[in-house]
């Protein structure tokens, strides 16, 4: 049996702004285990990343934690006070940013940077901490480490400052990583060889991985399993397989339907319409106004959660024992016909 890391259970955070509460996460739910990729897909604002800075104890402070437990090693980290969360963050729970470069003091050479989690974690020797700062550049691919100790950010390309920002989100042997959109920085050559050096880091320790990213191609060669959020709940989840050859949810059709593949025909279907306000959560389910599969019980009841196999779950009214059935996007078919033969953009 697959051993459990971290439990996410019902969680429900909201931001106090200007305009009115905004309800960011609706009662998220899911688990990691041991030395997997869990990856969490959805437009901007669907909650994702205040679900992975929710985990770290990195919210603004006009946040409310309105419920929900975040149990790990034995703790609910909603619970715990700073101290104890400063001695998790970094160190059995660390995070890799979306932009390298504002993740990075550029006045501070790099090596010293990588050092300071050691230092200040460990309370390891300078000159231990150095010697461990070059094995760990060499281990992310930096050429020539003992040159490049010095040297400061500005002198490295976007994907090299990426490797950097990996070095120091694994400097202390964290048990889980959260890569919070890590390529899209990234040109697609070096998108490929960060995802690379992730999936190997990832074999090599036995991490446990949350990836964060609005980019299904990129899911497709990372991911064990996939949670699809909209609206600040999680709409779909199963393994990569089962999401994406026999997904259930609108949401995931038309996730599908928009990214581009080998085997694209001209015309990509947008996906029509706005994500809901979230001052105003809907009554029913949040994707009705863009669901052209919607039913009148869409637009006055939030579908459960379904489910489809023991790992496959989708809140869908289509999958209610009376529901119409409908006709599949022909990206759903197609991506069935070619099953195995496709190959996605990194």
């Amino acid at each position: 049996m697959k051993q459990k890391v971290l439990e996410v259970k019902d969680l429900a955070i909201s931001f106090k702004t200007q305009y009115g509460i905004l309800h960011a996460i609706r009662g998220v739910s899911f688990d990691l285990y041991k030395g997997e990729t869990l990856a969490i897909v959805g437009e901007s604002g669907s909650g994702k990343s205040v679900s992975a800075k929710t985990i770290l104890g990195l919210l603004a402070g006009n946040s409310i934690y309105e419920s929900g437990e975040i149990n790990f090693d034995g703790l609910d980290l909603t619970q715990v006070d700073e101290e104890a969360m400063h001695s998790i963050r970094g160190s059995k729970i660390s995070m890799i940013f979306q932009d390298p470069m504002s993740s990075l003091n550029p006045i501070q050479p790099v090596g010293k940077q990588i050092a300071e989690a050691l230092i200040n974690k460990q309370g390891m020797p300078k000159a231990m901490a150095k010697e461990r700062v070059i094995e760990l550049l060499t281990r992310v691919g930096i050429s020539e480490p003992e040159k490049r100790f010095n040297q400061y950010p500005h002198q490295f390309s976007g994907g090299m400052r990426q490797r950097i920002v990996i070095a120091i989100a694994l400097a202390n042997n964290a048990e889980i990583l959260i890569c919070d959109e890590p390529t899209t920085a990234l040109d697609v050559t070096i998108q490929g060889k960060i995802l690379e050096l992730i999936n190997e880091l990832k074999l090599q320790r036995e991490l446990s991985i949350i990836f964060i990213t609005h980019d299904l191609g990129v899911v497709a060669n990372v991911a064990d399993r996939v949670a699809v959020m909209y609206a600040g709940k999680i709409v779909e989840y199963g393994n990569t397989e089962e999401i994406f050859y026999d997904p259930k949810h609108p949401y995931t059709w038309a996730l599908l339907s928009s990214m581009p593949n080998l085997a694209t025909s001209k015309h990509l279907d947008a996906i029509s319409g706005t994500p809901p306000n979230m001052i105003f959560p809907p009554k029913g389910d949040a994707f009705a106004p863009r669901n052209k599969y919607a039913m009148k019980i869409d637009f006055e009841e939030q579908p459960p959660m379904f489910k489809v196999t023991d790992t496959h779950y989708a809140a869908t009214w289509l999958l209610h024992p009376d529901a119409p059935k409908v006709q599949l996007p022909e990206a759903t078919i197609r991506l069935r016909e070619n099953r195995g033969k496709l190959h996605y953009g990194k």
